[in-house]
């Protein structure tokens, strides 16, 4: 069933390349179909397209098509080009005529993109909660190992003192600027383009407002060709604030591995975290952070991908649009599941105490005897040449005890300051 199907019969191979594996991918959406289909039945109920009898009718059999994808019992089956074709079949094999009425003042254009507003609003709202509860897993990290000092390094040079808090606490406030972006996506997606049919609206008498408040949106989209030029735009809006937060993730990832190696040594995992090799019986591989860093740069192309195919279309609905479903859909999963492993895993962190004392960390507080001299009185340049002819000269003796005060720094992490960022 194709729901622009005239009579006339196309090509196999035409409707295999145009229907793709959208059949496949409609799995995740279909959820987001009947409800918008709910809230247009109840629609076209108010402005009387529709009687009461047919509303409960479309309404009790949406309710059954919810239970089986509830259930995982939905399928799509091959002779139906999308989810969209095969509700409206399944409505009209209940209740005959009364199905078919479903699709009045719909196109499939606003149908899809309705769906998909819908699947990515409860989709970047399930990514800020999972990013949130690795924000508090970091912060209390960050607490808990406030006090154990860790090696700071520039061009992966040995270069001041940090501390575990400091590494923990600094993931975490960058999540804070990726949640930012995940709020403006969502704000993106918050809006109704059901109405817009095909991209010109529709000469039913229909009302807006009540599917809008039906499906819970915050609003519409007002102007029904903006509605349909939003496809592709909300992609674009979500695939940069996922590249964000995969770029923080893939990152600390990427400190992980660094710091579970045997060269450096500052972290260590429980066994059954860890992987192995199959001829070196020593190896503890970081095979989860690994996949978190691989994962998330790949979500980090995804805008790339969303730019390049959308980027010179004209106004109006276009076949390209279909391409964007699977990988957006892909790329949601993936954060979702990083979020979720990296949170599980990190909890079990063992953080190592590092000897601060080993002639490799000895130049780690250069900065603060500087520093020393200078309140001593001299001035900056010289105290620089002081303690850089002690280097030189193999004479320089660090200073443990100076402390940093000031906000964010070692001894003086705000932590509550940055937790309430995120409020």
């Amino acid at each position: 069933m194709k729901l622009w199907d005239k009579g006339l019969k196309i090509d196999d191979r035409i409707e295999q390349f145009t229907v793709g594996n959208d059949r496949e991918i409609d799995l995740h959406i279909a959820a987001y179909d009947v409800q918008a289909s709910a809230a247009h039945a109840k629609m076209l109920n108010k402005i009387g397209i529709l009687d009461a009898t047919e509303l409960d009718q479309l309404l009790q059999g949406l309710e059954k098509l919810k239970t089986q994808i509830t259930n995982g019992e939905f399928v799509i089956e091959d002779t139906f080009e999308d989810v969209h074709s095969k509700i409206e079949h399944e409505l009209t094999v209940m209740y005959g005529d009364v199905g078919k009425k479903i699709h009045t003042a719909r196109s499939r254009n606003d149908q899809v993109i309705t769906a998909l507003q819908l699947f990515y609003k409860e989709q970047l709202q399930d990514i800020q909660s999972k990013t949130h509860e690795l924000f508090e897993t970091l912060l209390n990290l960050s607490d808990k190992h406030k006090d154990q000092l860790l090696p700071g390094y520039t061009h992966l040079q040995v270069a001041m003192p940090s501390s575990f808090g400091l590494w923990f606490s600094a993931y975490a406030e960058l999540l804070v600027d990726d949640n930012y972006l995940l709020d403006a996506a969502l704000k993106t997606v918050d809006q109704n383009p059901l109405g817009s049919a095909a991209g010109y609206g529709s000469s039913f008498p229909i009302d807006r407002s009540v599917t809008t408040q039906e499906m819970g949106f915050a609003t519409m989209k007002y102007n029904v060709v903006a509605a349909q030029m939003a496809r592709g735009k909300s992609e674009r809006t979500i695939s940069y604030a996922l590249g964000s937060l995969a770029n923080t993730l893939s990152r600390f990832s990427m400190d992980i591995c660094l710091y579970l190696s045997q060269n450096f040594g500052f972290v260590s995992f429980p066994d059954e975290l860890t992987t192995g090799s199959s001829i070196m019986p020593h190896k503890k591989n970081p095979d989860v952070f690994e996949l978190i860093r691989g994962k998330c740069n790949r979500i980090q192309a995804l805008q790339s991908e969303m730019v390049l195919i959308t980027n010179n279309l004209p106004s109006g609905y276009h076949r390209d649009y279909q391409l964007l479903k699977e990988s957006m859909i892909r790329a949601i999963i993936d954060m979702q599941d990083c979020l979720a492993i990296m949170n599980y895993s990190i909890k079990q962190v063992i953080v190592k105490d590092i000897d601060l004392n080993d002639p490799k960390y000895q130049y780690l507080f250069t900065v603060d005897s500087i520093n020393n001299l200078v309140v001593d009185g001299a001035a900056f340049r010289d105290a620089y040449k002081t303690i850089g002819g002690q280097v030189e000269a193999g004479t320089y003796q660090p200073d443990y005890s100076k402390k940093h005060s000031h906000e964010g720094s070692i001894h003086n992490l705000n932590l509550a300051e940055i937790r309430n960022k995120w409020q």
